[in-house]
This record gives structure tokens, C-alpha cells and sequence, in this order.
């Protein structure tokens, strides 16, 4: 089984998982701005990952703009994101995300890091932005995302962890 591992990521996490996932299968990895359709099409297994923004997958719209070219793969996508996991959140990411002939491709979730001082600065001004509006709320009106990003604030965290791998391993092997 020849698998390959892609990743589109912004500050980091869904990078190490890419790598962190590699280490354990031996499959190729790389970025997906480095790879073209005809060079994943050589592969038996595809693992895409990428960070969630706005409700999106990033480079989710490679695979929705050539999934007739690899109808014969078996694809597997995982997203990161600051958040804690919550199964209502995901199945939202999932229905928002995964349509049409993506719906069938197993979709799963591993939690990433937030460093403002990473980020860009319009998405430093966004967050900062999400934050003052989330704080107009009662704390125990918070959503799971939204606690998270109250707690995080300015500070750097990382919940990058490999446990987060185990059941996307036992689909590549299933």
C-alpha cells in the first residue's frame, strides 16, 4: 500500500500531524502547494490535513476540484483547529465541508495551537475582533470554541499531540 500525506498549513499544526503521521506509516509527505493531481494519482491512500478557518478545511478545495481523478483512492482528511474536540462542532465542520462527493470520505479532528504573535495581522485583527465579541457574552453562555478562545488570549498554546493520530491510523490500516 503506497499512501501519500498532504497538508495545507498556516502556522503549523496540521504540518506536524502531517509529519508526526508519516513517521508512523512511511508514507510521503508534503505540502500541497508542492504536489500536482497526476503525482497523487500514483498513490493507493491520500491523507489530506489542513487547519480550519472560517468553517473551512484549508486545501480542502484541491480534492472537490479533482476527487473524478481519484475516485479509486482511498482519501482520509483531517483539520486542526485551537478548540477542544466536540462532536456537535465537528459534525457542523463535517456537514459544512464534506458535500457531495466528499460526503463519504472520513473526516477527522486534531487539536492545534494558537500563537497570536504567528499570526498574520489580519488574522491577529479578526481574532481580536471574535474575541471582543464573544466577551460581550456570559462565560457560561460560551460555546466550546468560544472558551477556548477566551482562555488562550494573547497567550502562545500548543495542544498538538499525538493521540489525536490513532484514529486516523486505524482507517489507513482498515
Amino acid at each position: 500500500m503506497r499512501g501519500i500525506i498532504l497538508y495545507k498549513s498556516k502556522y503549523g499544526a496540521a504540518k506536524k500531524y502531517a509529519n508526526w503521521l508519516a513517521e508512523e506509516t512511511g508514507f510521503v509527505c508534503d505540502a500541497l502547494e508542492n504536489i500536482s493531481v497526476g503525482t497523487i494519482a500514483e498513490y493507493d491512500v491520500i491523507v489530506l490535513g489542513g487547519g480550519i478557518y472560517a468553517s473551512g478545511i484549508a486545501g480542502l478545495s484541491f480534492l472537490k476540484k479533482h476527487i473524478d481523478d481519484l475516485q479509486d483512492k482511498k482519501i482520509i482528511v483531517f483539520c486542526t483547529g485551537a478548540s477542544p474536540y466536540e462532536e456537535k462542532a465537528m459534525l457542523e465542520i463535517k456537514n459544512h465541508n464534506m458535500k457531495g462527493k466528499l460526503s463519504n470520505i472520513p473526516l477527522f479532528y486534531c487539536r492545534g495551537a494558537w500563537d497570536m504573535s504567528a499570526m498574520t495581522v489580519i488574522d491577529r485583527n479578526l481574532c481580536k475582533m471574535l474575541r471582543k465579541a464573544v466577551g460581550k457574552k456570559a462565560p457560561s453562555e460560551y460555546e466550546v470554541w468560544e472558551q477556548a478562545l477566551m482562555e488562550a488570549g494573547d497567550s502562545a498554546c500548543d495542544w498538538t499531540d499525538k493521540k489525536y493520530l490513532a484514529p486516523i491510523l486505524r482507517e489507513i490500516q482498515r
